[in-house]
Parts: structure tokens; C-alpha cells; sequence
């Protein structure tokens, strides 16, 4: 068995596995928007309700990212384009680490995915969330 490829780990698979993860987030995202208008009666329209559904949503995000990490280092996108979250040493990440990671990650994509984009002019392909939360993503050898 080939050792994983260590760096860089491309940004399109990054991207794909982004996109794949978006699928089960936005299904979470409902069925938590759902007990918002059962509880309010109505959509949630702003003001300091909205404000605590957007938060609600954003740690909905962030607890599917941290808990699958810390399970078996991969989210369901991860594992379809053999990618792995570790620390640097290649062992699995603390659940600081890990948060950290998604809170510096959502600022990026916030930005435009600046952080994101990072990884072109970094030395070792890294993202800056990658850098921030001493994180690496990995690319797994096929089976």
C-alpha cells in the first residue's frame, strides 16, 4: 500500500467535496428552519430571531463538519474524493482544532473563498484555514 499523497491536495477536490457535503448540510438546514416556522408560526423574517436561526444554522453546519472529522477524519464529500483531515503530524485533529477550522474556513467563503484561493500562492498548497488550525486535508491512495 502507497503512503497518502501528503501535499498539495488539489483545490478542485476540495471544491467537489464542498459541494458534495452541501447536499446533507442544506437537508439539516431544513428540518431546522421547519422547527423554526413550527415554533414561530410563521418564516422566520429577521430582527433577533432571524439572527439566532442563522446561528443555529451555521453550528448545524459546523457540528455535521467537526463530528464526521473527528469521527473517521472525512464528511461524506471527503470520502467520495479520498480526502482526510488530520494534524500535521497525519494524526486526527482535536476538536479545537477542528472548530477553529470551520469558523476560519466560513469567514473565507464569506470572502469570496479568499482563503480558499490561499493555497495557490502558499508554498505547500495550503489553504488558510489549513495554516490557522494546524490542519491538513490529505489525498488517500485508491484502494
Amino acid at each position: 500500500m502507497t503512503s497518502p499523497q501528503r501535499f498539495p491536495t488539489r483545490i478542485g477536490w476540495r471544491l467537489l467535496a464542498l459541494l458534495y457535503d452541501f447536499f446533507p448540510v442544506l437537508a439539516l438546514w431544513f428540518i431546522a428552519a421547519g422547527i423554526f416556522t413550527l415554533a414561530h408560526g410563521d418564516a422566520v423574517r429577521g430582527g433577533w430571531l432571524g439572527w439566532l436561526e442563522f446561528v443555529v444554522l451555521w453550528l448545524i453546519a459546523g457540528l455535521y463538519a467537526v463530528l464526521s472529522w473527528r469521527r473517521g477524519g472525512q464528511t461524506i464529500g471527503m470520502r467520495a474524493w479520498r480526502l482526510r483531515v488530520s494534524d500535521v503530524a497525519g494524526q486526527p485533529a482535536h476538536a479545537r482544532a477542528l472548530w477553529l477550522r470551520f469558523a476560519i474556513g466560513s469567514v473565507s467563503l464569506l470572502a469570496l473563498g479568499l482563503g480558499v484561493w490561499w493555497a495557490w500562492l502558499d508554498r505547500e498548497g495550503l489553504t488558510l484555514h489549513d495554516r490557522v488550525s494546524k490542519t491538513r486535508i490529505t489525498r488517500l491512495p485508491k484502494p
